[in-house]
């Protein structure tokens, strides 16, 4: 019986349309960040595996690039179906594999289902143009300029761990619609919830070799991937310290980097308090902070600071922390090693001079949410991505002060504004330096509808869905030269 219930399974690779073990007969195992235990293996896929994937994606893409958007936009919808009918199934397994609470799993999969189904429908409104040559001095009216999207040939996709599904769907869903196919290489702490979601994909009928699936040591074919002559895009999700890497690999390759943040809170004086204290919190310790766009520090007027961190610690100490199966707000860390950075971050304040507010227990890879007030600059947490459960506090004398210390930062993804005074709002937007400026409410990725962009150390080029489109396509002019 004790052989039975510990079985754990061994999930295929998907390469060339079909699931197959490696080549390599080898396998890498996935714990389960709160189970503790192995819960699946993936296969460590070799170096040929991955050139016959993409030869097998180059052959697939010119007919599919010839299928109207109308045809590519049903099979992706028949992905969205198949990804409703097994939700539960693919929440269950992004919680078990990553640590999510089931809900906040399950409205990822929702999410992503949307994400297709709108991605289709962008797709289809977006239309070519044509230009007259008499619109510039000199031009004739006998040449007209066609416009039109094509799309780039072989995308490569890389998906981190934090949003298994959903940050894979919003590169493969426009990447697909506009007429490429696709290279997915999940985070390997990701990978069978990544499998889960292309089972789906597989089940809708795509067309043979459009789309692989690829797990495997990144040591063995991480850089083996980015360099290869035949992917014409790469779209990655990840820490600023790979993308930077990623970027050094990839010569005259189209880039999209989404990467780390230091997300401030800025706090102004006459800020709504209450409404402040609840959107720093669900910004800061949702799944555990471990979001690139979670708040990572308060910059709070010294005027207004004692009364908001009064009412966020009584809000910190009201979280509920533990197991995702109990739908905690407050879990495991991805791994030990995460653990053990954000404890570091928090020694190194504490011996520093932070005050602790509250927090600061560990069980292993659970920390309990911590608040640290009075942090200076000279503490690495004002700085550093903790990417876990710590908000650190610091008080600024000046609007500023506090704009000078947010743009300090090698980051810019997101700040949040929180103010009455939508003038003094708007003068703080246009100064902070980031991809997106949210007044009276928390960073977050979306609606994603919404272009998702950050500078600096954050990233590089723009997503969300319409964005994702053009920057997996390429404008091709065609010119007519009419008959006098």
């Amino acid at each position: 019986m004790d052989s039975i219930k510990n079985e754990v399974k061994t999930y295929p690779a998907y390469l060339k349309g079909t699931w197959q073990e490696s080549q390599s007969h080898e396998t890498i195992a996935i714990q389960s960040p709160w189970k503790h235990d192995v819960i699946g293996n993936v296969q460590a896929v070799t170096q040929s595996e991955v050139d016959e994937s993409i030869h097998a994606a180059k052959a697939a893409q010119k007919p599919w690039a010839k299928l109207s958007l109308g045809d590519r936009g049903q099979y992706l919808n028949r992905w969205a179906d198949e990804l409703e009918a097994t939700k539960d199934e693919i929440a269950t397994a992004v919680m078990n594999e990553v640590g999510k609470n089931f809900n906040d799993a399950e409205n990822e999969v929702q999410r992503t289902i949307d994400l297709i189904r709108y991605t289709v429908q962008e797709a289809l409104h977006m239309h070519g143009q044509s230009i007259r040559g008499d619109g510039f001095p000199g031009g004739s009216k006998e040449k007209l300029g066609i416009i039109e999207r094509v799309p780039l040939g072989v995308v490569l996709a890389i998906s981190p761990f934090n949003y298994p599904v959903n940050l894979a769907a919003s590169k493969i869903a426009p990447a697909l619609m506009a007429g490429n196919a696709v290279i997915f290489k999940p985070a390997t702490q990701g990978s069978i919830s990544g499998i889960k979601m292309i089972q789906a994909l597989d089940r809708a009928g795509f067309p043979q070799g459009i789309l692989s699936l690829v797990t495997g040591h990144g040591s063995v074919i991480g850089d083996y991937l980015t360099e290869h002559p035949d992917i014409n895009m790469i779209s990655f999700t990840g820490s600023t310290r790979t993308g930077k890497h990623l970027s050094q690999k990839s010569i005259m390759i189209p880039l999209v980097l989404e990467l780390g943040g230091k997300d401030p809170a800025i706090v102004c004086d006459d800020a709504d308090l209450d409404v402040t204290a609840d959107n720093i919190i669900k910004g800061a310790y949702a799944y555990s902070g471990q979001r690139c766009t979670a708040v990572k520090r308060v910059l709070v007027d010294d005027k207004v600071a004692d009364e908001l961190v009064a009412k966020l610690k009584e809000k910190v100490e009201n979280l509920s922390v533990g197991s995702p199966v109990n739908d905690s707000t407050i879990v495991p860390l991805i791994d030990n090693k995460a653990a053990d950075f954000v404890q570091g971050l928090i020694d190194d304040a504490l011996d520093k001079g932070a005050t602790l507010v509250t927090g600061n227990q560990r069980d292993g890879n659970l920390l309990a949410p911590t608040l640290l007030d009075h942090v200076t600059q000279e503490m690495e947490i004002a700085w550093v991505e903790p990417f876990g459960p710590v908000l650190p506090i610091i008080r600024v004398h000046s609007l500023d002060e506090a704009i000078e210390i947010a743009n300090k930062s090698k980051f810019g993804l997101q700040a949040s504004v929180f103010t009455q005074d939508i003038d003094k709002a708007i003068q703080i937007a246009g100064a902070v330096e980031v991809g997106t400026v949210q007044v009276n409410g928390r960073p977050q990725r979306g609606p994603d509808n919404f272009p998702f962009l950050g500078v600096k150390a954050s990233g590089m080029g723009t997503q969300g869905v319409h964005n994702s489109i053009l920057s997996m396509s390429r404008e091709k002019l065609t010119v007519i030269n009419l008959k006098r």
